[in-house]
């Protein structure tokens, strides 16, 4: 997946912000935030996007979701007064815009619902 921004992001081909990593996720600050905790959780293996996931990519799902528990509670979000929110985007009505599964989270302020 040479041509996949992410892939080159997860191999340090591109600079980015990691603000955490394990053996099967990567985590970056985003370029463009919607929030002032704006982190984007990637697996290192290039799975398409969330309908592409399949049962034998439950591992890495929850990967996802643990790695951005961890980026929450290392921003002090995770307190029973505070929040984030996790957010997978698919497909080009969804503003998704490079196509490496990834989980946007997103906090540090209050959010809006429905979202817009």
């Amino acid at each position: 997946m040479d041509e996949c921004l992410f892939c080159r992001i997860v191999a340090g081909e591109v600079p980015a912000n990691i603000v955490f990593e394990d053996e099967t996720v990567v985590a970056f600050s985003d370029i463009a935030p919607q929030a002032p905790l704006h982190v984007l959780v990637v697996p290192r293996r290039h799975i398409r996007n969330a309908a592409a996931v399949t049962p034998d990519d439950a591992d890495v799902v929850a990967a996802l979701v643990t790695s951005a528990r961890a980026v929450a509670d290392e921003a002090g979000l995770s307190g029973e007064d505070r929040g984030y929110r996790l957010v997978f985007n698919v497909g080009p009505d969804a503003l998704n815009s490079v196509d490496h599964l990834h989980l946007h989270v997103l906090g540090g302020r209050t959010f809006d619902w429905p979202p817009g």
